[in-house]
């Protein structure tokens, strides 16, 4: 018999009624959960919610901050000298009763070249930082370490940026006289005109609370950053004043509203920005919007789970047998993954977009990447799972080994359950790990986040997990291969 007509032999038999029905029950399990998600959220906002802010790629940025700012042309530069940096946090642990002094780790306060004050739009700054001393970003990714230490009345920090073009040069010096160059950035395609000024941002104080057996739920509070400059001199700047608001939606809270507002204040030639907020490449809450769209994955990998074992358990005959099976298996599967999952993510998307929840736009390569994945993943889960029940002989018991080595570890990790560590290394080591190919959020050493499972984090990237989901089917599949031919009463 040719593979041809095996595989269609195979594909007869597999496609009885019950399978079917369980597959399509898979499917529905993803795509009405996802809704039910997007249809349940909300906005948070008071009318309509602002747009999430996006870079130039497309991806989705943080970028709020207080700014004073003028025109800048196509060459010239600003020079500060920065006096102070300090802060304020609210209700810190462990009392959550005070509000105290004291600066985030990448709190923010410096100088800025931007193109405008939409948010998005690109820049480089030069700036001090809570605790990492001078850095020079630009366009929300890049982040190049200066000086290290603060900065104080007794050991100012001087800051320039100089424009030349499309390239911005940030240089830092002790005494105004001997500079260090710390950076440069080619901004390809600027305009003639830039905004150029003292900025103050300063992201929320992230702190986690123990949970569960250990594991961690994230508390965030809000902050502000306040940095205090003199000797501001601007060359090559064009006509016109100097104008001060912010980026972004600021001075809502209570802190700013009754104590200290963010914002620019002048005095004799001393100037101090307050600023809250942050300018990097993660927007606040929406990194996991494909992610919470696929809420029925577990569920839907559990009923795979059940068909594939079960089917596996059958009485088979041969090698050629097997691999047809496991191929009809897998092939079944990922159409199924295709359809749910190509569903659920565009639709659950359009209907969070409607209801005005913010929602960052998924690039097309990025969305096709999470769809085939998943699909993908589920494939090769299917095929795991029939696998082990070739080889365990015993429906049951091949279920009980599928859900211990990929159903639960997927489903505890994706909870604050365990402590992280422990979650990292079974995502890690169990064909779990296959999942990672959702993953949309990314780390970035310069934005502090709880990069955790439970998070929406998976500690490989999607190729590598997916390689663990691979080694670990080509296992149990050699096994099966092995293994005597055997007539199962499971199945009947």
């Amino acid at each position: 018999m040719s593979s041809t007509e095996l595989l269609r032999r195979e594909w007869t038999a597999f496609r009885r009624p019950g399978r079917l029905i369980s597959l399509a029950a898979a499917a529905l399990a993803v795509i009405a959960l996802g809704l039910l998600f997007a249809v349940g959220s909300n906005s948070s906002c008071d009318g309509p919610c602002p747009a999430v802010p996006t870079a130039g790629d497309g991806s989705v940025v943080s970028d709020t901050f207080w700014f004073l700012h003028r025109d800048l042309g196509r060459d010239g530069s600003i020079t500060v000298r920065m006096t102070s940096m300090t802060g304020t946090i609210t209700y810190p642990p462990p009392d959550h009763d005070q509000i105290v002094p004291g600066l985030v780790p990448w709190a923010k306060a410096g100088i800025i070249v931007k193109d405008g004050v939409r948010q998005g739009s690109r820049y480089a700054a030069l700036m001090m930082t809570g605790s990492h001393g001078v850095r020079f970003q630009h366009d929300y990714k890049h982040d190049v370490a200066g000086s290290a230490g603060g900065v104080s009345t007794q050991s100012p920090r001087w800051l320039r940026l100089t424009r030349s073009g499309d390239t911005i040069t940030g240089s830092e010096s002790a005494d105004g006289k001997q500079w260090h160059t710390v950076a440069t950035a080619e901004l390809n395609g600027l305009p003639d005109t830039l905004q150029v000024g003292l900025f103050a941002t300063s992201p929320g104080d992230l702190t986690l609370r123990k949970t569960g057996l250990g594991g961690a739920i994230e508390e965030v509070r809000f902050t502000q950053a306040v940095g205090v400059f003199d000797n501001v001199t601007v060359e090559g700047g064009t006509a016109g004043s100097w104008d001060s608001g912010s980026v972004g939606e600021m001075n809502h809270t209570d802190w700013e509203k009754y104590h200290n507002a963010s914002g620019v204040v002048e005095e004799n030639g001393v100037i101090t920005v307050s600023g809250t907020g942050d300018i990097g490449p993660i927007g606040e809450g929406g990194a996991r919007t494909v992610e919470n769209t696929l809420l029925g994955l577990v569920f839907a990998l559990i009923i795979v789970l059940v068909v594939a074992a079960r089917y596996g358990a059958r009485e088979t005959s041969s090698r050629r047998v097997i691999a047809a099976r496991s191929a009809v298996v897998g092939a079944a599967t990922f159409v199924t993954g295709l359809v749910a999952v190509g569903i659920v993510v565009p639709v659950g998307i359009a209907i969070l977009e409607s209801k005005g929840v913010p929602t960052p736009p998924v690039p097309l390569l990025t969305g096709a990447r999470v769809i085939v994945g998943v699909a993908a993943v589920l494939a090769l889960c299917a095929v795991l799972f029939y696998g082990l029940g070739v080889w365990l002989r015993r429906g049951w018991a091949a279920i009980l080994v599928g859900m211990s080595l990929v159903a639960v570890p997927y489903a505890v990790t994706a909870f604050p359950l365990l402590p992280d560590t422990v979650s990292e290394w079974l995502l890690r080591l169990t064909p779990a790990a296959g999942f990672a190919v959702k993953q949309t959020m990314v780390e970035y050493p310069q934005v502090t986040a709880h990069y955790a499972p439970s998070a929406g984090f998976f500690p490989l990237p999607g190729w590598a997990g997916l390689a663990v989901l691979c080694a670990y089917t080509a296992i149990v599949m050699w096994m099966a291969f092995g293994s005597k031919p055997t007539a199962n009463a499971d199945w009947r």
